[in-house]
């Protein structure tokens, strides 16, 4: 039954009065939030972490439900310490059945309907994607619980935090290419499994890329992600801008080679340890992509390979992107000659376009000769 998904919760709620005055809501406020500054500890409760007091109990209608296969059992979910937090969420550490864990707690307003459904259809659809993909570089769903007023997923904990934290910690051009390569190869299998999947994931940037103890990358926070077969001809602009695609920020029709750009900029910041655009405001940087087609400028030091794979990726054209098989591919070539010794330039001509090969053909042309050569 879906309401056994409360039955911890119902216990340790049981001496509240169902109604509150407005003090003694006041005072449970600053009792979370107190608790909240708490570090974590495995014993503290669920109830900890909840601002709504008023509608602890599931409905009748929920609780006679079919419960879901993934429905956590709230009475093994143990929370500690916030550890990031969004417009509508918040994220914990926990733990679940013994297992340690990440917990997204997203709070539904109840004034603002078309808010509250907007927030239940990314959730929605966070749940039914997220269960069904199974991939190393793919953050690992465990469970989640839809009942009113809780709505929360349960991963897989990742303890070195999202790579924009890295980064924010390391100096300018300070990362080996050794690691540039491992960690743009984790990042780009996980989404070529997601487009193999038929997802695009529509929000790919570093803060959602996730670290684990061995450093390995995998990719999280498909609130805004969607099947490609329902969002090909959507129009709009779901994702941030500093990551996003100019056709996304134009409000155009677009594919998943939106996610390709938004790798191209992630490469970019794995080269640089920088924050795309900085200095300009978010809406700023939405226009000089759209409008001027300006991209974050590439380092003199770059390595002419790499900062190839990412002009590529972040082109203006996105039938003139590559997919991400072909970026892994590259990606590992680039590795195999790194290990040998070997310059990397060697390894990427299967990237020229086909106007560079056209050009490299009248070099080697005589002038004199007769024989056209044709863009």
């Amino acid at each position: 039954m879906a309401g056994s998904c409360f039955h911890g919760l119902r216990l340790r709620m049981s001496k509240s009065k169902p109604l509150l005055s407005s003090s003694s809501k006041s005072r449970l406020e600053n009792d979370t939030e107190n608790m909240e500054r708490k570090r974590f500890n495995s014993t503290e409760s669920w109830s900890m972490i909840l601002d709504s007091m008023d509608t602890w109990e599931a409905s009748k209608e929920d609780q006679e439900g079919e419960q879901e296969e993934w429905t956590a059992d709230l009475s093994q979910l143990f929370i500690g310490n916030k550890f990031a937090s969004g417009a509508h969420s918040r994220i914990y550490r926990g733990v679940y059945k013994q297992r340690a864990v990440a917990v997204k707690m997203v709070r539904m307003p109840s004034q603002d309907e078309e808010k509250k459904d907007l927030l239940e259809e990314q959730f929605n659809s966070e749940v039914a994607l997220l269960s069904r993909l199974f991939h190393f570089n793919i953050v690992q769903f465990i469970a989640a619980c839809k009942k009113p007023p809780v709505y929360c997923i349960i991963t897989e904990y990742m303890s070195q935090g999202n790579l924009r934290m890295y980064l924010n910690k390391k100096e300018p051009y300070s990362l080996s290419m050794e690691t540039i390569l491992r960690l743009a190869l984790d990042i780009s299998r996980g989404m070529e499994y997601l487009h193999s999947q038929g997802v695009i994931h529509r929000d790919l940037k570093s803060s959602n890329l996730l670290l684990d103890d061995d450093m390995r990358v995998k990719v999280a926070d498909f609130g805004t992600s969607c099947l490609e077969t329902r969002c090909r001809k959507s129009k709009g602009n779901s994702g941030t801008y500093r990551w996003m695609a100019p056709e996304m920020i134009k409000g155009k029709p677009y594919t998943r080679k939106v996610d390709v750009y938004s790798f191209g900029i992630v490469l970019w910041e794995l080269t640089t340890s920088l924050l795309p655009f900085q200095g300009m405001t978010t809406v700023q940087a939405a226009f000089a992509v759209a409008e001027k087609n300006e991209r974050p400028p590439l380092p003199a030091s770059c390595d002419p390979a790499v900062a190839h794979l990412i002009k590529h990726c972040w082109s203006a054209n996105p039938s003139k992107r590559p997919d991400f098989s072909y970026i892994v591919s590259t990606l590992e070539k680039y590795d195999e000659c790194l290990k040998e010794g070997l310059p990397m330039s060697h390894h990427h001509s299967g990237l020229v376009t086909r106007n560079v090969i056209v050009e490299r053909l009248k070099g080697c042309v005589s002038l004199s000769s007769s024989i056209p050569v044709y863009a």
